[in-house]
């Protein structure tokens, strides 16, 4: 089951353990049945510390991670490869002794959690942001006995997803009830359980210091401001709803220079770890609602936490863009989709649309393709835009249809679930009804800079404008990455506009005739 080099690396990582784990199988005679019996031989002749037996569970076949002393449960419905590799090395080192890499505060909330909590995460093994909630919930189960967390692969155990009406993922199910869809960190599950939570951090946000930086928003753009500002010695702080931004859903980036190939999670691990070894205060699940200049710049969170710099650096990225037609929220996650990698496994051997002839529209089809029977692209213009090579392997797969002109109208469902779409032909008029299980919308990017109106100088598209050195229409305001008027939406070029935006900030702040910043403040 496992090679070689996967056995060494596993070997290694068990030698963390420091209390015994009993690995707990409930297998039928399916073939991932004995797949999963094999993984769980294999891990047990790894580790003197790693036991193994057999017993029929609620789900078959699965993998129940447990220590008998401190009563963890953490369970594997399915094979977890792919991905999800990684959150079953971690449960087990989790379940084994090994230090959890959490802030002391928000172990200590945990632990004191009142209740029980059965938490069910429904997953893709080709799901990218799925293993940041499964190791989320783990992480949680190995500090309080009292939650248990199972991954289901929504692929293998397809009569739940069907009964549930899952057609997104990650979907998270509490004691039998919906919880949440899409990523979700532990401080953001924790918000939701202990409703103080969310106040409490308010109010301590409340009492930080002026920042002489502050950057709004944690993607690559964002984090590479704050660590140009923290090795000028200033005084730095980065809020965001979530570290990573829209990166941490990309799969294979392969134009990252320097790097041949990696996967947004990798990056934006990467990112944070880099940022860690800089003395910024890193703020996550906050949002920010208002911006008021002043002696001090304030900016007003969702939360209702004040935050106050004397120089703001606005890196808040950019968002799927929607088609906004009739039908297309009602279905939200009910057969609408925005990440085909993700959903893409639980529409196998149904039909789908993919909405945008772009590269990102094009790449979908191409991979859906493999999974579904049938996929449509509808593309608006008369051409696709994306690259010839791409148009060419679309051309070249016998369940790719491709229709141009074609003007989305509306998501058509039965009341839970999507069943086809409408459009109209531009050329002629004419009003189409397609069938389908699924719509996958790539049509671009939105910035995220709604709540700047009024406040700055936007472009008629929405995006920040900024002059060469990063600064905005407000001086000592400066913007980088997608949420500005480059020309390009690239990673690499947001790192660099980030780098750009905070020399900025800093040449700003020295120039001031009062100016005491960095450590000196």
């Amino acid at each position: 089951m496992l090679d070689t080099n996967l056995k060494n690396q596993l070997t290694t990582y068990l030698q963390n353990l420091k209390r015994p784990v009993e690995l707990v199988v409930s297998a039928d005679n399916s073939p991932k049945a004995r797949e999963l019996t094999s993984l769980a031989s294999e891990i047990a002749s790894l580790s003197t510390l790693v036991s193994l037996r057999e017993s029929q569970g609620e789900r078959s076949p699965s993998m129940t991670i447990t220590n008998h002393e401190t009563h963890t449960l953490m369970t594997f419905a399915g094979l977890p490869m792919g991905h999800e590799f990684t959150s079953l090395v971690l449960a087990l080192l989790h379940t084994g002794g090994h230090p959890i890499k959490l802030d002391k505060a928000l172990v200590e909330q945990i632990r004191n959690l009142p209740g029980e909590y059965h938490f069910e995460t429904y997953v893709s093994l080709s799901c990218q942001t799925c293993p940041e909630v499964v190791q989320a919930l783990n992480m949680m189960a190995a500090i309080n006995p009292a939650i248990t967390n199972v991954m289901i692969d929504g692929s293998l155990f397809q009569d739940e997803v069907s009964e549930r009406n899952i057609m997104a993922v990650p979907s998270v199910y509490l004691n039998g009830e919906p919880f949440s869809v899409g990523g979700i960190s532990v401080e953001q599950i924790l918000n939701k359980l202990d409703v103080n939570a969310a106040g409490r951090k308010a109010e301590a946000l409340n009492q930080k210091q002026a920042f002489d930086v502050l950057v709004v928003g944690g993607g690559p753009a964002g984090a590479s401001a704050a660590i140009y500002a923290a090795r000028k010695g200033l005084r730095t702080g980065i809020v965001a709803d979530k570290f990573g931004g829209q990166v941490a859903e990309t799969v294979g980036i392969e134009n990252f220079i320097s790097v041949k190939a990696t996967e947004g999670p990798k990056l934006v691990a990467n990112l944070e770890a880099h940022v860690h070894e800089y003395d910024v205060d890193i703020m996550d699940n906050q949002r920010a609602l208002s911006l008021k200049s002043g002696e001090l710049f304030e900016l007003q969170l969702e939360s209702g936490a004040l935050l106050r710099s004397k120089t703001i650096l606005l890196a808040t990225g950019a968002r799927w863009r929607e088609m906004n037609v009739p039908g297309e929220q009602a279905y939200r996650g009910k057969g609408v989709a925005y990440c085909p990698h993700c959903d893409g496994p639980l529409f196998k051997g149904k039909r789908v649309a993919v909405i945008g002839g772009g590269n990102s529209g094009i790449e979908a089809a191409i991979d859906l393709a493999n999974i579904v029977e049938h996929v449509t692209v509808l593309e608006f213009d008369s051409k696709l835009r994306a690259d010839e090579v791409l148009q060419r392997k679309a051309s070249s797969m016998g369940n790719i249809e491709i229709i141009t002109q074609a003007m989305t109208t509306e998501v058509t469902g039965d009341g839970s679930r999507v069943n086809g779409l409408n459009y109209t032909d531009r050329a002629t008029g004419d009003s189409h009804h397609v069938e389908l299980a699924g719509i996958f919308v790539q049509i671009g990017l939105v910035p995220n800079a709604e709540w700047l109106k009024g406040t700055l100088e936007l472009t008629d598209r929405g995006e920040v404008i900024v002059d060469g050195k990063g600064e905005t229409s407000i001086p000592g305001v400066f913007a980088a990455g997608d949420v500005t008027n480059s020309a390009y939406k690239q990673i690499i070029i947001a790192m660099g506009s980030g780098a750009t935006a905070s020399l900025g900030a800093f040449d700003y702040l020295i120039r001031q005739t009062d100016a005491v910043v960095g450590n000196a403040a």
